[in-house]
């Protein structure tokens, strides 16, 4: 696979890409591995991080974000191989818990907190002292289109998120000039974490975008690859909306939105 953004200085870097096994997260770390980044992949499952960071020819570190000493791993070990950590991507993130917030246990939301908000910050933290402030770099954040309103049964994810994009703007004026910080919020993509949003009907879905269809990931990873390519040398706390046009569905059609029925449906198996 080649890519234009060679062109554009990603050729050399050195990136880490979270949830960078599966979804958007693996379309990402392919994507600037073409690009000609080189890329460290970090995820739970250390078999599948292995796997990957070999079909990257880079390297992996398996483990949980909410864990400040794995984000110092993460850190050490994308410098220790590359000689340099320019890009970052907070990808990996949770969705739970699911349901009334009134109904949330206090230990889940902070749970929720400590992935989809702690650990951005922690990673971004870590690459800063480890090379970034000497040297700048790029960030981006993955958010969701669902932080900007209220959806059915999300309320703890998108809360998350939406701290997550005041994160970001925060550390784009903080980090700025040596380091742009932007995010990409999506719509609903074809993504394990979303199966059972858009699995269900998804001819149903996908009649209520303007554009037709449930994104891809690499939909995703073009833009997040974009952003942190000297090509967008000149953004810096913005957020990229990558929905199909879900904010626009109104003025589209008079279809109902699916993908709050699927949301409000839908009955988490218990643990």
């Amino acid at each position: 696979m080649t890519s234009s953004y060679a062109q554009d200085g990603l050729e050399g870097r050195a990136a880490v890409v979270t949830g960078g096994t599966r979804g958007i997260g693996r379309a990402v770390a392919e994507r600037l591995a073409a690009a000609g980044a080189r890329v460290c992949v970090t995820a739970r499952d250390a078999q599948e991080v292995r796997r990957t960071a070999a079909e990257l020819d880079g390297v992996g570190v398996s483990g949980d974000v909410g864990d400040p000493d794995h984000l110092r791993d993460v850190v050490d070990t994308a410098v220790r191989a590359f000689g340099r950590l320019d890009v970052v991507v907070n990808n990996a993130a949770t969705n739970q818990p699911y349901g009334p917030l009134m109904d949330a246990d206090p230990e889940a939301w902070r749970a929720a907190f400590a992935v989809n908000v702690e650990a951005p910050l922690r990673l971004v933290q870590n690459a800063w002292r480890a090379w970034m402030r000497e040297h700048g770099g790029s960030v981006v954040n993955i958010c969701t289109e669902g932080a900007g309103h209220a959806g059915p049964n999300v309320g703890a994810y998108g809360t998350s998120k939406a701290a997550l994009l005041h994160l970001t703007r925060q550390l784009a004026g903080e980090l700025a000039p040596r380091v742009r910080v932007n995010s990409v919020s999506p719509g609903l993509v074809r993504t394990e974490m979303a199966r059972f949003v858009w699995e269900p009907e998804e001819a149903r879905v996908a009649a209520g975008l303007p554009l037709g269809r449930i994104g891809e990931p690499d939909d995703i990873a073009r833009a997040v690859v974009w952003l942190a390519s000297d090509a967008a040398e000149w953004i810096t706390g913005a957020d990229l909306l990558v929905d199909g046009g879900t904010r626009v569905r109104t003025a589209h059609s008079a279809r109902e939105y699916a993908v709050h029925d699927m949301l409000r449906s839908y009955a988490p198996p218990r643990s």
